[in-house]
């Protein structure tokens, strides 16, 4: 039987490393990247891997400035006064959002770097230099998230309003075009961004590149949480706040008389734009650096192989930013030629030709790519170039394929949705809401089966000799492993696409609310004032249903996006967990059978991680919960049914209540999660793997049922605005009431898994690493059971510390 104190034999690291005999195998913190300088490429007539990396560089500049381009094309679209002075509200309200949010990130920052420090500068033997320069990395990550998604916000903002004036023109097509393009440059400025600075780490910081990927990892890591996991809440308690007004009041859609209508598009943009561009860029980077550790450690033996494939992978990225220029362009010919003159049209169809186009041509670069970079290498097995070639395709396949399986269940076009839609006629809300979760319990199943299939196919391919025999003889059972990580790697070969259609959904949704607050039909004189300032006659009525048309087609692709993201999480949280692996089949061998399933260790670790995810849902959904139920409150005592709209003074209000409430829920959220990744690898390692693979495993399926659920209640509310224009109507009601259950699921505690699993994944791997170096059993239990009970304090006030207190009135 394993005994629960593995590492009552493991003295301090620098012992560990000196007795090992290959230094690199201590674990992913520790990891050597090889020389890169030795490296050439026969195919490509003896190019150096140094000259492609610049030449990456050099890619990742012109992505930079298509996206900035794109911004000022955007801003210097025609847009109304009343329209622009709007969204400039809505983006003062987001610029005090991101700037609590950035003070935030500081302080909780200071809590990883104070462990950080522990581990670099204390434990192990590394100049304070180096350690500065590793914290440096981590506030690079951290900085990166958050920059992107302040560019994200900012151009959103400026797209929301001139989307919808350009919905007046009656040209549905160029109303489409400006949240696409809009989005196609978050997606390609986030890509940049990162690879970037991945290839700067890699090129400039070559002895300490190992750690500074960890360390850029950890913070892109922690900021994606914070900003995923606060913009969910934030935006879920507008939402809710500002549509149940629509039930108790009667009030049409985004009436400026509502307090909660500009907290909700603040709420937009924090939640759908913030954290997925925060989240997008997490995902990218930390995928990477798991792959990078991968081949470091299983490689150290073979360091000309290993510097050949990491700089095959980076090349790959690069090109990926073509690849997604050149699909983003090509789809802007045929739907012109297609759409363009159409006056009404299916607003889904240009997103998903875009989304196919991308994964065909992605796939043709991909083997094409390799086939030059590693059919021609005399150290490398010549079939292994098509081998990998398909294993990444299998995840770029699924980057389009999941997505049209996530329609099924979240289209407006759905059966499922037309059933939520169906049952809300005569079941009211209940059967609204019922249904709603059978479309989530169905999806996440043949969610799973597809992701299963493209992992199998990617185990069978790993099986291939010319994968094996770059394996050591120790490490032969990594090979999957290093197969699931190219799965991840192949669905963020369409990150800019991925990123660009899910940032189209806060576009219109704002577009929509911009509309009405902005209340242009009601201006005296409009049409003739737009007629000679803008050269053309306003077509109001068909404008409000493109408007709504457009947004129904976001909520799909939010929707979409999303398995993808959590996806990528479970395959690159497997890949990560590799490094644990290494360190310790290193220091105790026999690692394999000590994981396997019927060790009571692991089990264990599969029930704490299952459970660890139902309490972030429900933690995430009570944060909510409560911040709505003020909200809410608030607005009723100070509706004016009278005026013709809000205050100031009152939706500055309900911002604040939404802020204060998304940063309570957010602490809890962060010491249970920090706590639980500190402790537990003191109690026991093979425990900890069994945790991270349950809240991996736990999280996908509860993150697609979630999602999916909130997706299909969101789109049959859209059905009931657009198809069957009954607002105001019961109907209507019921299925306002099924949305805002869907908002948190969908918005709040599914998105943010996504993070919550790789930082944990991340972090969890130095406090291993700190665990094995202490030799005082007594003090590694004592540590673990104190932050083990901090957790559980902190777990216990993300309700009791949170609830709503009960009214008390006379007789109760």
């Amino acid at each position: 039987m394993l005994s629960i104190n593995p590492w009552k034999r493991a003295g301090t690291l620098a012992a560990i490393l000196a007795a090992s005999a290959h230094p690199a195998f201590a674990g992913e913190a520790d990891i050597h990247i090889p020389d890169l300088t030795s490296v050439h490429f026969d195919g490509l007539g003896g190019v150096s891997g140094l000259s492609l990396m610049y030449l990456g560089i050099l890619l990742c500049a012109i992505g930079a400035v298509f996206g900035l381009v794109q911004y000022r094309q955007t801003k210097a679209l025609p847009v109304h006064s009343s329209m622009g002075s709007v969204s400039h509200m809505i983006w003062e309200t987001c610029k005090t959002y991101l700037q609590q949010q950035g003070k935030f990130l500081a302080i909780l920052w200071v809590l990883i770097a104070a462990c950080m420090v522990y581990y670099f500068g204390v434990l192990s033997d590394n100049s304070v230099a180096h350690v500065l320069i590793i914290l440096g990395c981590s506030v690079l990550g951290i900085l990166g998230s958050y920059g992107v998604a302040w560019f994200g916000i900012r151009i959103n903002t400026v797209s929301n309003s001139r989307t919808a004036f350009s919905a007046l023109k009656g040209n549905p097509f160029a109303t489409l075009g400006i949240p696409l393009r809009s989005g196609m440059s978050v997606g390609l400025l986030l890509v940049c961004v990162e690879l970037f600075f991945m290839i700067c780490i890699l090129v400039f910081l070559k002895d300490l590149a190992g750690p500074c990927f960890i360390g850029f990892a950890i913070g892109e890591s922690l900021g994606a949480s914070v900003l995923r996991i606060c913009g969910g809440i934030f935006t879920k308690i507008a939402d809710i706040g500002s549509d149940l007004m629509k039930i108790v009041f009667k009030l049409p859609e985004d009436d400026p008389k509502n307090p909660g209508v500009i907290a909700d598009c603040t709420g937009d943009n924090a939640g759908d734009s913030v954290g997925p561009t925060a989240d997008g860029f997490e995902t990218y980077g930390v995928t990477g650096v798991a792959l990078i550790a991968f081949l470091a450690l299983a490689l150290a033996a073979n360091p000309a192989t290993c510097a050949t494939l990491i700089i095959w992978l980076f090349t790959m990225r690069a090109l990926m930013i073509v690849t997604s220029l050149v699909s983003y362009f090509a789809n802007q010919i045929f739907s012109q030629a297609k759409y363009g003159h159409l006056k009404d049209f299916d607003f889904e169809a240009p997103l998903t030709h875009l989304v196919w186009i991308t994964s065909a041509v992605s796939i043709g670069i991909t083997f094409l790519a390799s086939y030059f970079l590693l059919a021609h290498q005399s150290s490398i097995n010549p079939a292994l170039w098509w081998v990998l070639s398909v294993i990444i395709s299998c995840g770029t396949i699924a980057g389009a394929v999941i997505p049209e399986f996530t329609k099924i269940f979240v289209s407006t076009n759905s059966r499922h949705v037309k059933e939520v839609t169906n049952c809300s006629k005569h079941g009211g809300a209940s059967l609204n809401i019922l249904s709603g979760l059978v479309a989530g319990n169905f999806s996440a199943f043949w969610m799973g089966l597809v992701i299963m299939l493209l992992m199998f196919v990617s185990y069978y391919f790993s099986q291939n000799p010319a994968l094996l025999g770059l394996m050591p003889e120790k490490f032969v059972f990594a090979a999957p492993i290093f197969a699931f990580g190219l799965v991840a790697f192949g669905f963020l070969g369409m990150g800019p696409v991925t990123i660009a259609v899910d940032s189209y959904g806060p576009v219109t949704d704002n577009a929509q609310s911009v509309y009405e607050l902005s209340q242009i039909e009601g201006r005296p004189g409009i049409a003739a004032e737009i007629e000679k300032s803008f050269g053309f006659k306003p077509d109001f009525e068909n404008a409000k249903y493109q408007l709504e048309k457009g947004d129904g087609a976001g909520n799909t692709f939010k929707a979409t996006a999303k398995p993808v993201l959590i996806g990528t999480a479970v395959v690159g949280a497997t890949t990560m967990v590799f490094g644990i692996i290494i360190l310790l089949e290193n220091l105790f061998g026999h690692v394999i059978t000590r994981l396997s399933i019927v060790q009571p260790e692991v089990i264990l670790g599969l029930i704490m991680g299952g459970a660890v995810i139902y309490w972030f849902t429900g933690a995430s959904c009570q944060a909510v919960v409560t911040g709505a139920y003020r909200a809410v409150v608030y607005i009723k005592e100070h509706m004016k049914l009278d005026a013709k709209t809000a205050s100031e003074k009152d939706s500055k209000e309900v911002v604040r209540i939404c802020t204060v409430y998304a940063q309570k829920g957010m602490w809890n959220i962060f010491i249970v999660v920090f706590c639980f990744a500190l402790a537990l690898p003191f109690f026991n390692a093979y425990f900890f793997i069994g945790y991270l693979i349950g809240i991996a495993f736990f999280g996908l399926f509860q993150a697609i049922f979630m999602a999916n659920a909130g997706g299909a209640w969101d789109n049959a509310k859209k059905i009931v605005e657009v198809e069957l224009r009954q607002k105001g109507t019961d109907l209507h009601a019921a299925t306002v009431v099924g949305d805002t259950v869907g908002d948190p699921f969908k918005d709040t505690s599914s998105v943010a898994m996504n993070p919550v699993i790789k930082f944990t994944t991340l972090f969890g791997l130095l406090a291993v690493e700190i665990a094995v170096t202490m030799t005082s059993q007594n003090l590694k239990t004592g540590i673990g059971l104190f932050f083990f009970v901090v957790a559980l304090v902190f777990v216990y006030r993300s309700f009791y510390g949170m609830r709503i207190p009960e009214e008390k009135s006379d007789g109760i």
